[in-house]
């Protein structure tokens, strides 16, 4: 009997099939794929220049903003172009490698965002908790410290899972049902035992979002004891506003990853795969053209500086008559 070697059971490339049962309407769908990332883009892009360039924004809650900018930056551009070609252009191949690597890319981002928004709840608690010291204990050493740590966290979490993906012999085609390339997803085309990913999946999964969502839920109901023990209403609601862009982040992280978790789980005869696909998308899309806009409309720093800047012309040409 002739054996296979690993080799020849390593396909060249995958055909990433974009949204299955939907195919014939993958231009309208892009649609809105492509209008929500040029927000994302040049909104994040926006509030990091904002960030580097603004003295005012040198604080340490900017500095956790830059932080999710730049996250949400890569964490859309690893997908949403390569669906965008796959909508418009057919263009469905990529190669085992680069499967690996927008996997890589897709799964430490994402691990990363979760990371960022429990280290902005801390900035909130210690703002309102110990106002006092806020400039002392996060000074820019601890934030940087902070931030690498999230993203190493992320890397040394989510290596495995490429060394877990490429060790396995596929046999079941080369055809993902999907417009990116998911460590499941991929998986699931092997003829090899998957139990160990499907395990570890399970475990990261919850070591980085069960962590970090404990982390959120303590630092927010710390902060919840000490906006209701202050005296004055006014008080209250300055406190507590300061939380609301970040509240509305961690919603729109949050929401679309439950609903795949659960759907996945509980809901998978019943939802269909296409429904899946899209929210997989929007999980991965949302977050970061929601972001920028939250930030801008609910943080007044921000406004005042975006208001300067685009006035700012005005104001030389009106001088120099």
């Amino acid at each position: 009997m002739l054996m296979l070697s690993k080799t020849d059971l390593d396909p060249p490339s995958f055909i990433l099939n974009g949204v299955p049962g939907l195919e014939d309407i993958h231009v309208w769908i892009s649609l809105p794929f492509c209008s929500m990332y040029a927000v994302a883009v040049v909104g994040n892009c926006g509030l990091l220049y904002l960030v580097c360039y603004e003295d005012a924004l040198h604080k340490p809650m900017y500095y956790f903003l830059a932080m999710l900018s730049l996250t949400d930056l890569v964490m859309c551009s690893s997908t949403i172009p390569k669906a965008l070609c796959i909508f418009w252009f057919h263009l469905k191949e990529i190669s085992f490698v680069e499967c690996l690597v927008q996997m890589f890319f897709i799964h430490t981002f994402t691990g990363m965002e979760s990371g960022v928004l429990m280290l902005m709840a801390l900035d909130r608690y210690v703002a309102i908790c110990y106002p006092l010291c806020y400039s002392t204990i996060l000074i820019n050493p601890v934030i940087a410290k902070a931030g690498l740590s999230t993203f190493l966290r992320g890397v040394l979490l989510i290596t495995p899972f490429t060394f877990l993906t490429k060790r396995l012999p596929y046999c079941r085609g080369n055809v993902i049902p999907h417009t990116y390339c998911d460590h499941m997803s991929v998986a699931k085309l092997s003829c090899g035992n998957i139990k160990v990913n499907a395990i570890y999946g399970l475990m990261v999964a919850l070591l980085i979002g069960g962590f970090d969502i404990l982390c959120i839920t303590i630092s927010y109901t710390m902060i919840l004891r000490a906006v209701v023990s202050l005296s004055s209403a006014e008080a209250r609601q300055k406190a507590f506003s300061t939380c609301t862009a970040h509240i509305c982040a961690i919603v729109f992280s949050y929401s679309p990853a439950f609903f795949s978790f659960f759907s996945h789980r509980f809901g998978s005869h019943t939802i269909p795969p296409s429904c899946h696909i899209i929210m997989a998308n929007i999980y991965l899309l949302l977050p970061p053209t929601m972001n920028p806009v939250v930030y801008g409309v609910k943080t007044k720093q921000i406004r005042d500086c975006v208001i300067r800047i685009l006035s700012s012309p005005k104001d030389t040409k009106s001088h120099s008559i």
